[in-house]
């Protein structure tokens, strides 16, 4: 793993590309998700994550994303509008093994309608998988 500017060994957090002070929002929260990937991101951030009531621009959405929840694309325009520019997304879909993975194809194709180009895939504790998602340049 690669070292951060504050000594501590990079982690899927610090990849995703979560900084001190940014304003994060989260979608899809539930039972399932995984609590540590989310306290991480409120260590590195230093603050708490902002829910689906929170009315600003974020500097990133952290969405959980589960086959079955509807329309990804949908989501994603969403959360594009909170997001601000430069901002970014990371979508999480559950790994291998779970019954409401969501196939890499329609991640793809969510990302082509709505604008945005997905990072790989890389695991997150042991049922999630983390993607960022950006803005096309």
């Amino acid at each position: 793993m690669v070292g951060t500017e504050s000594g501590r060994v990079a982690g899927p957090v610090d990849k995703l590309g979560f900084r001190p002070g940014h304003v994060v929002m989260e979608f899809g929260f539930d039972d399932d998700v995984d609590a540590d990937l989310r306290e991480s991101v409120e260590d590195v951030v230093g603050s708490e994550l902002e829910d689906d009531a929170y009315d600003g621009v974020v500097d990133a959405v952290l969405l959980w994303w589960r086959d079955g929840d509807g329309d990804l694309t949908d989501e994603l325009v969403d959360a594009l509008t909170m997001v601000e520019e430069g901002g970014f997304i990371a979508l999480l879909t559950p790994g291998k093994g779970r019954s409401d993975r969501v196939e890499a194809f329609a991640v793809q194709e969510a990302c082509t309608t709505s604008g945005l180009t997905a990072s790989g895939a890389v695991p997150v504790g042991r049922d999630w998988l983390a993607q960022r998602l950006v803005g096309r340049k």
